[in-house]
């Protein structure tokens, strides 16, 4: 855990949100600035800033989040498609370092 990290915060209970899931390795909840009618996030409980930190000891949480995202997808009402982000680095528009995976959904996305 990383004591100036708000992720960290909300995996220890210090800052409430709004928890879709959670288990050993994972947390996911809604976004609290969201930019379509389903944006959620799931994010490792073990404090890792980026995905460019990530190495091969990282390799079964991150398959466990891809695999999580459209089984919760799915549960929220994205039968149609989701979208999923991962912002890495400053260059990436990541604003919070620690990683997270976007799931978005519901309306239609704009183009990239």
């Amino acid at each position: 855990m990383s004591d100036d990290c708000i992720f960290c915060k909300i995996v220890a209970g210090q800052i409430p949100c709004r928890k879709i899931y959670e288990d050993d390795l994972v947390l996911a909840f809604h976004d609290i600035n969201p930019v379509a009618p389903v944006h959620f996030m799931i994010i490792p409980k073990a404090h890792v800033a980026s995905l460019a930190e990530c190495d091969e000891s990282h390799r079964a949480v991150l398959g466990h989040i891809l695999l999580l995202a459209p089984r919760l997808a799915r549960d929220l009402g994205l039968e149609d498609g989701f979208r999923t982000i991962i912002n890495t680095g400053r260059g990436g528009g990541q604003e919070v370092f620690h990683l997270h995976v976007h799931v978005i959904g519901g309306a239609k996305p704009r183009p990239m």
